[in-house]
């Protein structure tokens, strides 16, 4: 598998190609792209000059820096959009939940959804490559605009990625790539979290 990184500079954020390694020069080449915040000469030279064949757009969810190229980009390819959240009907959007296993020519994408930074936050998980949007960065969590959507999305970091056995390479939408088990012992964000919890006081009624 190969992975093309593209840095958008329009909302400072991670556009990502990951395609096929296959050598057999008769077989076509699949690739996905992840988060399109531009469509750029450099994202199109790497498309074309690996020869492959664009099997589909995934969004971690929808917010402009990471959608911005995606007209641009479905005027180059005729090619469908995956997400949470269905996006601009004109995108040609097909809906993924959680758990659904997307197989995009050679390549298999299952989907996690993890709310809180937004209602239609997915990670998209690929071999063990993580591409994690803005859950999860390196050393930080994803904002949340309430201590209730932060509690929301450790829960679902939790139970769906930290607790995710072996080595995975996390692709986030800022910053750069990182590994699940750096995030697991060093994550700020996490030991933050986790010491306000503590601290928070607790409250008892009594009744009389």
């Amino acid at each position: 598998m190969k992975v093309f990184i593209h840095y958008c500079p329009y909302g400072f954020s991670n556009c990502y190609i990951i395609g096929t390694d296959i050598e057999d020069g008769d077989s076509p080449r699949d690739a996905v792209v992840v988060d399109p915040g531009s469509m750029e000469e450099p994202m199109l030279h790497f498309i074309e000059q690996h020869d492959y064949k664009l099997r589909g757009v995934l969004i971690t969810h929808d917010h402009l820096k990471h959608v911005h190229g995606l007209r641009t980009l479905k005027r180059i390819y005729d090619v469908d959009v995956y997400a949470v959240n269905p996006l601009v009907r004109e995108y040609k959007t097909r809906v993924v939940r959680d758990g659904d296993v997307l197989t995009l020519g050679g390549i298999t994408v299952t989907v996690i959804t993890i709310p809180g930074h937004s209602a239609d936050s997915a990670v998209y998980r690929i071999n063990q490559t993580l591409l994690t949007g803005d859950t999860i960065t390196a050393g930080l969590l994803g904002s949340t605009i309430s201590s209730y959507g932060r509690t929301k999305l450790m829960s679902a970091l939790r139970s769906k990625i930290l607790s995710l056995p072996g080595t995975f390479i996390l692709l986030p939408g800022h910053g750069p790539p990182t590994t699940l088990e750096a995030e697991r012992r060093y994550n700020a964000g996490i030991k933050a979290y986790e010491q306000n919890k503590i601290k928070r006081p607790r409250f008892r009624l009594d009744f009389y």
